[in-house]
């Protein structure tokens, strides 16, 4: 097994508007759209679309949603044999604005089955054998301890929904992955653009494994545990939608592990894939294969010091 995936199956309701609502105020949407989501099954999703080995361990209902999920999943060669159905409680769900134009969004989630994931359903044999384990938090922080416990592959953790991380799930995780925000938020800083040198700073007082810490449309930033920082710029692209591009960086950054790849070489690869996923809608509208990312990584500019 290559890459093995706890956590969260959410149903999307996509709601396309001309500008995102600010607080309290109503915004008439131009459209609405069903689409297979929630942190977990994206990044499946995306290392499943770019090579095999791909399973899932989380959730669903005893629903539609629950079938529509399951067949998305399968649909990007994910085994979804550790999915399991959860009575009388729905499939998770979100409601997602998005702008049109700049492919911003907001993101309101609903855990449904999702909070129902045990740590008996994260300690599977499937977590046990893979070679990269990827965790998120839109699943009990139990179970996401329990998975990061019983790998014994590299172990991938994105940390959002933000929260405090207990020392002893640091413990088990090589590599974390959060974005700004979620950077500063846990460590204890003023939200606000940062520096890449700053944020280096950052990286290195939340953690002491590898942080890569996703910046959007500058690409990524990879701090190792010791030498220097880089900042590895994503290739030109025109964005649609940018639901999902950090979920399809980390599947594919897993993906890129899988094969003894470096971490920054890694990342130019899930850098290169994240923006190939930015220019159809939702979350999974253009997942990669890897003959797109192989044909795109010439575009993607060397990885650059950060001092």
């Amino acid at each position: 097994m290559s890459v093995t995936v706890v956590g969260s199956l959410n149903e999307d309701v996509l709601v396309a508007v001309g500008r995102l609502p600010g607080r309290g105020e109503t915004v008439i949407g131009r459209s609405a759209a069903l689409a297979p989501g929630g942190k977990g099954a994206n990044q499946a999703a995306a290392a499943g679309e770019l090579g095999p080995g791909v399973h899932m361990v989380g959730r669903v209902g005893e629903d539609p949603a629950g079938d529509r999920q399951l067949a998305a999943l399968a649909g990007s060669r994910v085994d979804v044999s550790r999915v399991h159905r959860t009575p009388g409680v729905p499939t998770g769900s979100a409601t997602i604005p998005v702008e049109e134009g700049s492919g911003e969004n907001l993101i309101v989630v609903v855990p449904g089955a999702n909070a129902e994931l045990t740590p008996e359903d994260a300690d599977a044999e499937p977590v046990r054998r893979a070679r990269v384990v990827l965790l998120q938090l839109e699943v009990p922080l139990a179970a996401v301890e329990a998975a990061a416990r019983a790998a014994t592959g590299t172990v991938v953790l994105t940390p959002a929904p933000p929260q405090p991380l207990p020392p002893g799930l640091l413990e088990h995780v090589d590599v974390l992955v959060p974005n700004e925000h979620e950077l500063a938020q846990l460590a204890g800083a003023q939200p606000g653009e940062r520096s890449p040198a700053d944020l280096v700073a950052l990286a290195r007082s939340v953690a002491r494994c590898a942080v890569v810490v996703t910046l959007g449309a500058r690409g990524a930033l990879v701090v190792p545990p010791e030498g220097p920082a880089v900042l590895q710029a994503p290739p030109p692209v025109t964005a649609v939608d940018t639901t999902g591009a950090g979920d399809c960086f980390c599947g594919a950054l897993a993906q890129a592990l899988t094969t003894d790849t470096d971490l920054a070489a890694a990342v130019r690869v899930a850098v290169t894939a994240a923006a190939l996923s930015t220019t159809g809608p939702g979350a999974r509208g253009a997942l990669p294969d890897a003959a797109a990312v192989e044909a795109l990584l010439p575009r993607t500019p060397a990885a650059s010091a950060v001092g």
